[in-house]
């Protein structure tokens, strides 16, 4: 996402006149070499999320699900609806859930199942890695060699980075349609399997799905930093309840460590959530430009018509 946000930006500095692109040229990203933080970010998460147990992790897959797909569904009805670019920056802890209730499922009964875990985490250190080196090298030469061109991965990156965000949100959501699967099973597993288990979770799953399609519907009178805080305390928070409700201590433990995971997933975050914000704002501006244009374009015909 920031190779995304911050080729886009070189490409709007082009199309300015010279002054204008040196005020507007963006600087590399101070966290750039930062290597450290981005290592210390991903054990700290993988701590976490070892920690968090499958129970937990499925319910927040599910729970991620439903509001995305309710978010998804008001973005389409409402003209002015914030794109799927803030639900991908929200699903980073959640998709690690995905990863380790997925994990779950597929080696449950397995003797070294802890292995699994440990081939996971190092398959994603080395993604991690390799991302990290291409957002450096991006965010330290992209300027030069897309003029210069005379470097591979920035050329590729310069023909295909406006397919970039779109080829990761429909990886992430083949991946939680995986998840989902996974999810569902263990849930029925660990909650729905016992007697007269449904007719509890069925008024209580409604009733939470009407209460995310109201708080859809009032975010769009916060900024997104209000609705960012918003839909994470009240997402775990009904978490919280229902665990106080049907689950164990255990259980509460894994869901205050959430609160952690999310934490360490949104704070050093903040520059993706900046470019968001930035984009729609510049969508809301092209978008008023053109109605404005519109208008005036019939009006001037009215004029004519009269004449």
């Amino acid at each position: 996402m920031r190779v995304y946000y911050f080729i886009q930006t070189c490409s709007d500095s082009e199309t300015d006149t010279e002054t204008e692109g040196e005020q507007r040229s963006p600087s590399p990203n101070r966290n750039v070499h930062r290597s450290w933080r981005s290592a210390l970010q991903f054990w700290s998460l993988a701590v976490l999320l070892s920690l968090v147990g499958s129970r937990v992790s499925s319910l927040i897959v599910l729970e991620f699900s439903l509001r995305a797909v309710s978010a998804w569904a008001s973005a389409g009805l409402d003209a002015n609806g914030r794109g799927p670019d803030l639900i991908l920056l929200q699903s980073q802890f959640s998709l690690g859930c995905g990863l380790s209730c997925t994990m779950f499922f597929l080696h449950q009964g397995a003797p070294h199942s802890s292995l699994s875990l440990f081939l996971a985490a190092a398959l994603s250190w080395a993604l991690a890695s390799y991302s990290q080196s291409m957002w450096i090298h991006v965010a330290t030469l992209y300027p030069l060699h897309s003029t210069k061109r005379y470097c591979g991965k920035c050329i590729s990156l310069l023909s295909s980075a406006h397919s970039l965000l779109a080829s990761l949100q429909k990886v992430v959501i083949l991946f939680f349609v995986l998840a989902n699967v996974a999810s569902i099973a263990t849930v029925y597993d660990q909650f729905l399997s016992q007697k007269d288990a449904l007719k509890f979770w069925t008024p209580l799953t409604l009733c939470y799905t009407m209460l995310v399609v109201y708080i859809q519907e009032d975010q769009s009178r916060h900024t997104i930093q209000e609705a960012l805080l918003q839909t994470v305390v009240l997402r775990l928070g009904a978490i919280l309840v229902l665990m106080l409700t049907v689950g164990d201590w255990s259980d509460i433990l894994h869901v205050l460590i959430t609160f952690l995971g999310e934490a360490v997933c949104l704070l050093p975050s903040q520059d993706l959530l900046q470019a968001i914000i930035k984009e729609e704002e510049d969508t809301q501006e092209s978008r008023y430009v053109q109605s404005s244009s519109h208008r005036t374009r019939d009006g001037s015909g009215n004029t004519l018509n009269e004449s």
